[in-house]
């Protein structure tokens, strides 16, 4: 029977087992939370995003969730500086075309903080000046960086990154650091 583990990435924290990094000091990786042998990751999460990742043994639900031409929708709540007007919340709903093209069209809400969040270590850059907010941003495709380089896009970068949801899975109450089977 095949495994499947769901694990909530703490920031800074690599979305593989193995350090290859020239970066002088060993980083974190997946290792240092997860002792499950045979369970590789479905799909990447940035070193400074937070949030969901699936892991299982199944090979093909492992490429059903990375390969976007299965389209599995991703969840992500968005800290975005600044506050996006209708306009730019139309733009990411309609598609935006960065350097690598036009993105499919994604599903955006602007919303509050989301319930239960923890706070992250370190800290986000907060400026007294600048408002920011919350987005909930669904995508069907996985470019690299492609939520913050869509905000980027629209005038209002992410400041912090979680993805909430894949597909029909989702955090629930895991804290950073977190697992539980599927």
């Amino acid at each position: 029977m095949a495994r499947t583990i769901l694990f909530n990435k703490p920031f800074d924290v690599l979305s593989q087992f193995t350090d290859s990094g020239t970066e002088g000091s060993p980083r974190r990786t997946l290792s240092d939370f997860i002792d499950v042998p045979g369970v590789y990751a479905a799909g990447r999460l940035d070193r400074d995003s937070e949030g969901l990742m699936v892991l299982t043994d199944d090979g093909r639900l492992q490429a059903q969730i990375a390969n976007p031409r299965h389209r599995t929708p991703k969840t992500y709540w968005a800290q975005v500086e600044g506050i996006p007007d209708a306009a730019a919340l139309a733009a990411l709903s309609k598609g935006v075309t960065l350097k690598d093209g036009l993105t499919r069209p994604a599903h955006v809400t602007r919303i509050d903080r989301p319930p239960a969040l923890w706070e992250r270590d370190p800290p986000i850059r907060v400026r007294q000046s600048i408002p920011d907010c919350w987005l909930e941003i669904t995508i069907r495709e996985g470019r690299n960086r492609q939520v913050r380089r869509m905000t980027a896009h629209i005038g209002h970068p992410t400041l912090r990154l979680i993805r909430a949801r894949i597909g029909h899975w989702h955090l629930g109450g895991l804290r950073p650091g977190e697992w539980r089977d599927a």
